[in-house]
């Protein structure tokens, strides 16, 4: 009997092990919850520490962006702020989950985006966001939240973020990788313009062009520059050519009758010098 327990107790081990394993690395799909592991449940404040390859600290492979903001807040305003990750692992073939997020406010309200209801929740607070289980699926890895001041008096506000880009395969490990961001908003007079955050180190690769084809918005500077001259160039030569047209062709019948006077007059001073 004895025997037969050691020979299940190998197994049995393996099993165990694979099971923690698999708890412990499978991402939220369905909005961040938080990361106890890391001794704080916000996943905003510590970034995504579940997935096992980045524990220690952000990885600029992956660049995060919160525009919209404004340069100070006032009550009775609502900001739109745009969250979006660029970078980061391709989506693994035959998967559909692109990546998330998670949105902390130190005050204030945060709502989901008009558009954006069925991809954005909150997270437990009116003061958190995350993805939903479709979010968690935009193959643009874009995200709106609506931002709702507190009552006047309340001084700055600060706003945490982390973003996670993975590869879909429901494994917290590399390729995946996150970035994450802090920023205060100062209250006073808001005069309407924002501005943009961005976590990253700006190498920003511009998408591959399908099917061998070359989109004018992803070429360098430079490309464009030298692509607009040509067009720029074409279009000076072709106007020329219109105009060398229209002023042919387009005053001829006018001046039909004038040509022809001169072509008579030239006629009869030869014949004068003949006499």
């Amino acid at each position: 009997m004895e025997s037969k327990i050691n020979d299940l107790r190998l197994p049995l081990i393996v099993l165990l092990s694979a099971l923690l394993l698999a708890s412990s690395t499978i991402a939220e799909s369905k909005g961040i919850t938080g990361d106890v592991a890391e001794g704080d449940t916000d996943v905003a404040k510590n970034g995504c520490t579940c997935h096992s390859d980045y524990k220690i600290a952000p990885s600029d492979t992956v660049t995060l962006i919160v525009d919209g903001v404004p340069f100070s807040w006032a009550e009775g305003n609502t900001y739109t702020f745009t969250i979006q990750l660029i970078g980061g692992p391709d989506i693994a073939g035959g998967h559909s989950n692109s990546g998330g997020f998670s949105m902390r406010a130190s005050a204030g309200t945060l709502s989901a985006a008009t558009g954006f209801e069925d991809l954005v929740k909150n997270d437990g607070s009116e003061q958190t966001m995350t993805h939903t289980e479709d979010g968690a699926q935009v193959p643009d890895r874009i995200w709106q939240v609506t931002w709702t001041p507190p009552a006047t008096g309340n001084g700055d506000v600060t706003f945490w973020v982390a973003g996670n880009a993975v590869d879909g395969n429901g494994a917290a490990m590399a390729p995946d990788s996150y970035n994450r961001l802090s920023f205060p908003l100062t209250e006073g007079a808001d005069n309407g313009n924002t501005h943009a955050f961005i976590a990253g180190d700006g190498n920003i690769q511009a998408p591959a062009a399908a099917s061998g084809h070359i989109d004018l918005h992803s070429m360098g500077a430079k490309f464009r520059a030298h692509w607009l001259g040509l067009l720029g160039f074409g279009a000076v030569i072709s106007v020329l050519i219109f105009c060398g047209f229209f002023l042919r062709y387009g005053f001829s019948h006018n001046y039909s009758g004038r040509t022809n006077l001169i072509r008579l007059r030239i006629k009869n001073l030869r014949r004068g010098d003949q006499l």
